[in-house]
């Protein structure tokens, strides 16, 4: 059986002090506020258990017909942490928004919310808006109160909305919740009314009334969160009698774009990862810029653009590992498009991302393509296992319809054959889960079929359960494998990298990874990168820090789930809680079994049912704010149970002995 690395033994020594020096400086995981990069306070954390309050920013029209609020992917936000304080600058409609929250000990947070007007505003007011869950807060009451805490007036928070008297302080009280909240600056408070089923909604102000050009206007929330904490004991139960499909192991992008950064990280990644599966990119504007010109010749005769040569060599480093390569085309040379590809960050003049490839060109274009795999296999060594456009479903920067990229499977794929390529084409490579029907043509049609070599979706959204299990349905459907072509879980987290560094987002991406284990079960999660862009590494010069390159919380999540044995499949596994994440691979053959569990609440008591008899012993992993993939005392088995204590925000990986 391949050993699970103890964390460090191949890591620097100095890398590996920092890293864990660094995971140690500051533990927000076990404070309080978990803030999103956008803005929005999620919730107050108490003794690991999330107490939502979903508390956006948001600025109301006159008379509160409409609205403009801050949401993933809806603003360009900066985000920074400074010890106990999350910083956040924004821009919400013609509102420059500074949002301050700080941890002041557990299930307490300050919100200072600064807005400063761009322009002659009108408005309703600016509010700081809270969407409390109904199957909470259903029966609540909503308290008003003043200055000392005298309760003003009283009612319910789900009856019609009424107007509210100048208050203080506000005391929303529910039979497993309540939230104090003080206000810096006395206001009204609006309780509107929500669609049945839909959250609670309680406004509290930031300023009420239109803001002139250039004015500003500025209040403070001190929140206190206090409620039941969920520490029922949690029972896995493990079914090994029915093993699923194969998982080949962990795998990572490599698409080249950094020459200053990217060298560091992925040498790093590769010395203390297992990297199973690897996907890189074809330059294709630079391997055949003009239409008619030969790029093998011009190639041989030394004629290869720098980043064309790094990206085959690249492919080449990861194909001499044993990895399997996926090949994909982020752009296109312009002779094979149609108008205007863009940039890849948002849509062009037309309203359209990308562009569409020039169907008087395709001849060319299959040409220019399986040139560049033949050249990439007789020069390099390397063949493509698959190839795709990426994320064609969108258009970054190649768009298709699905009518378009079943054809291109059935006609590329068999030029390729006709050229003595193995290669064949990723069905989807879609930028989330949430576009499935774009594969529907190519799905049905047989035709497509024998030129399909795996299912490919991104995870950067689309994560209900429903919605995963198309995929995986799909990929059983065809009897072929499922790949998450791009794995984490924010696409626009470039743009605030301070949160690549948060215990909330590695223990967000880690429990979704579990999740598509579970539910999709596919070959392998491709991270989005293993270079310098969305790097699991800090310092060494990336996003600007300039500490000593180390590892953080994510790399070590990465590295964790990446040690699972090898030859192994996929085996139901269930919890009976919430909050938990968790999935299973094994060899009942071997008697090799990787259990792997995220703790999203509460310190709880778990029971693991259903080992076999022959596991005696599990070995134990961790990673979590102070402790990076670090192996602990070994859980005994008796009786096909193996009981264990399951820290809150923790990572658990146990492993047959």
């Amino acid at each position: 059986m391949k050993k699970l690395p103890v964390p460090f033994r191949s890591a620097p020594p100095t890398l590996a002090l920092l890293g864990l020096l660094t995971l140690g400086s500051w533990h927000p995981a076990f404070g309080q506020a978990e803030l999103a990069p956008w803005g929005n306070l999620q919730g107050l954390r108490v003794q690991g258990q999330l107490l939502e309050t979903n508390a956006s920013l948001r600025l109301l029209r006159p008379g509160g017909a409409s609205e403009a609020a801050t949401r993933h992917e809806a603003q360009r936000p900066h985000y920074t942490r400074q010890g106990p304080a999350q910083l956040v600058t924004t821009r919400l409609d013609s509102l420059d928004l500074r949002e301050t929250v700080t941890d002041l000990g557990p299930g307490r947070a300050s919100v200072a919310v600064q807005a400063t007007a761009r322009a002659t505003t009108p408005m309703l007011g600016a509010f700081m808006a809270l969407e409390l869950p109904r199957e909470e807060y259903a029966q609540a009451k909503v308290q008003f109160l003043d200055t000392q805490g005298k309760v003003l007036t009283q009612q319910a928070l789900s009856g019609a909305p009424g107007e509210s008297p100048v208050a203080s302080r506000l005391r929303l009280v529910a039979a497993t919740r309540r939230l104090d909240i003080v206000l810096a600056t006395p206001g009204k408070v609006l309780l509107r009314p929500a669609k049945a089923g839909q959250p609670l909604l309680v406004y509290l102000p930031i300023w009420a009334g239109n803001l002139a050009k250039s004015q500003k206007a500025q209040q403070t929330f001190t929140i206190t969160a206090t409620g039941t904490v969920d520490r029922a004991p949690v029972q896995l139960a493990l079914n090994p009698a029915q093993p699923g499909r194969p998982w080949a192991g962990f795998g990572g992008n490599f698409r080249l774009q950094n020459p200053k950064h990217d060298p560091q990280v992925i040498d790093y990644c590769l010395n203390n990862t297992r990297v199973a599966y690897g996907r890189v990119e074809m330059p294709w504007q630079l391997w055949q810029p003009a239409l008619g010109a030969d790029p093998t010749a011009a190639a041989r005769q030394g004629q290869l653009a720098p980043h064309v040569r790094e990206s085959m060599e690249m492919a080449q480093r990861l194909g001499k590992l044993g990895m399997p390569i996926i090949v994909s085309a982020w752009s296109a040379p312009q002779w094979a498009v149609v108008g205007d590809q863009g940039n890849g960050t948002g849509p062009g003049a037309n309203g359209q991302w990308g562009a569409p490839l020039n169907q008087a060109n395709l001849p060319a274009s299959y040409k220019s393509i399986a040139d560049y795999l033949v050249y990439l296999k007789e020069q390099y060594g390397t063949e493509a296992t698959l190839f795709s456009f990426n994320e064609s479903d969108l258009g970054i920067n190649i768009r298709q319809t699905g009518q378009e990229h079943a054809d291109l499977i059935k006609n590329l794929g068999a030029y390729f054959a006709s050229r003595g390529l193995k290669t064949k084409l990723l069905l989807g490579d879609n930028s989330d889960s949430n576009s499935f029907g774009f594969i529907g043509p190519a799905l049905q049609d047989a035709a497509a079929r024998p030129y399909i070599g795996a299912v490919s979706f991104h995870s950067w959204r689309g994560w209900d359960t429903p919605t995963l299990q198309k995929w995986a349905d799909a990929a059983t459907q065809l009897q072929l494998p499922l790949l998450v072509g791009e794995g984490s879980i924010d696409a626009q987290a470039w743009g605030y990298p301070a949160i690549f560094e948060e215990p909330t987002y590695a223990q967000q991406e880690i429990s979704l990874y579990l999740r598509l284990l579970a539910v999709c079960q596919p070959l392998s999660i491709l991270q989005w990168q293993l270079t310098s862009d969305y790097s699991p590494l800090a310092g060494g010069g990336i996003f600007g820090n300039n500490a000593p390159l180390h590892p953080t919380q994510r790399f070590f999540n990465l590295q964790q789930l990446a040690a699972t044995p090898l030859d192994v499949a996929y085996l139901p596994l269930t919890a009976n809680r919430p909050d938990i994440a968790c999935a299973a691979l094994g060899n009942p053959a071997k008697n090799v079994y990787a259990v792997h569990v995220v703790n999203n609440g509460a310190t709880r008591q778990i029971t693991l049912g259903g080992l076999p008899a022959g596991v005696k012993r599990l070995r134990c992993y961790v990673t979590d704010p102070t402790r990076s993939h670090q192996e602990l005392a070994p859980v005994k088995v008796a009786g096909g149970q193996a009981r264990f204590t399951l820290d809150a925000g923790s990572y658990l990986t146990l492993v047959s002995q």
